[in-house]
């Protein structure tokens, strides 16, 4: 990544040239960029609490980085997709964030990996952006907060818009209701005056769904409209990975990736997992294996090329 673009997207409030998603994006063009997650609370449906504490918070978040990731999202309230959530305030969340936050943005400065925070409120969401956070991540697609769009409009940062619903539903039609959530996040953002080039979306896997449902918007991906924006989809450790084969969350990494790999066969152009090395690299072997078989000009990245002289 270029480094005016690193400093722009991991110092915030000391520079006035934000991150263009765009400029990420081609960093790694022939496959998905990795984000990885960094859960500062305590009750985490997939890690328990157990990068709570800020120094535990701080050496996972650089392990990820070691291991591959190009972004970090790093939250400080667990919207538990299956329920049971404790909610905090704002001010809860930057607690949390307090002394974690400035380390692992001086760790995206030292590595080139933007931060990216993953809140549904616009306070923490500003005050995260003007520390230095490079991205915004809403799991309710700026339905939630009515400030959260005017707060990315103002800092021209990429947002992240996930589609949730309170509840699952069985008995309606999950990707009518993807479509239309992405319809009213969109509409909100442009009259927010987000710029459209800033935006992701995010399927929500795990969210507002049963399982059967999670594994439907996998399945059926080429209905959903994403308005020809990149996508992001995190399915690591998800509950519908246990209904298909009974596994407790720390123990769904294959899982994870069968999905991981599906979506980023389908075009996906961010994976969000908790499990970096293992993602990045099923990843990277998959473009190796389709690139070959593709033949010249897939424009596979030097990096992911296939290493010589390694025997066998």
């Amino acid at each position: 990544m270029n480094a005016t673009l690193v400093d722009a997207a991991v110092t915030g409030a000391a520079t006035t040239t934000p991150l263009r998603l765009a400029a990420l994006l081609g960093k790694r063009p022939a496959v998905p960029l990795v984000m990885g997650i960094l859960n500062v609370t305590p009750d985490s449906f997939s890690d328990g609490g157990q990068f709570f504490e800020s120094d535990a918070a701080i050496a996972q978040a650089r392990r990820m980085a070691e291991d591959g990731a190009d972004i970090l999202d790093i939250g400080a309230e667990s919207t538990r997709p299956y329920g049971g959530q404790k909610p905090v305030t704002a001010e809860d969340e930057m607690e949390r964030l307090r002394t974690v936050l400035p380390a692992v943005i001086a760790l995206g400065r030292e590595r080139g990996i933007p931060i990216s925070i993953d809140t549904i409120k616009a306070k923490t969401c500003a005050w995260a952006l003007e520390q230095g956070a490079a991205i915004a991540n809403d799991v309710w697609g700026l339905q939630q907060d009515p400030d959260m769009a005017r707060v990315v409009a103002e800092h021209s940062v990429p947002v992240i818009i996930m589609h949730n619903r309170d509840k699952a539903d069985a008995g309606i039609d999950i990707v009518a209701d993807i479509n239309a959530f992405f319809a009213r996040s969109l509409d909100i953002a442009a009259k927010a005056g987000i710029a459209r080039e800033q935006i992701a979306l995010d399927p929500g896997i795990g969210f507002g769904k049963t399982p059967e449902q999670s594994v439907e918007t996998l399945r059926r991906y080429d209905e959903i409209d994403f308005a020809g924006l990149p996508v992001l989809v995190g399915a690591s450790r998800k509950r519908f990975i246990a209904s298909v084969v009974p596994s407790t969350p720390d123990k769904r990494i294959g899982g994870s990736l069968a999905a991981h790999l599906h979506a980023a066969q389908k075009g996906a152009a961010i994976i969000r997992a908790h499990d970096v090395a293992e993602t990045v690299q099923a990843l990277r072997i998959a473009a190796a294996i389709g690139a070959q078989s593709g033949g010249v000009g897939t424009g596979l990245p030097q990096d992911c090329a296939p290493a010589k002289n390694e025997g066998v």
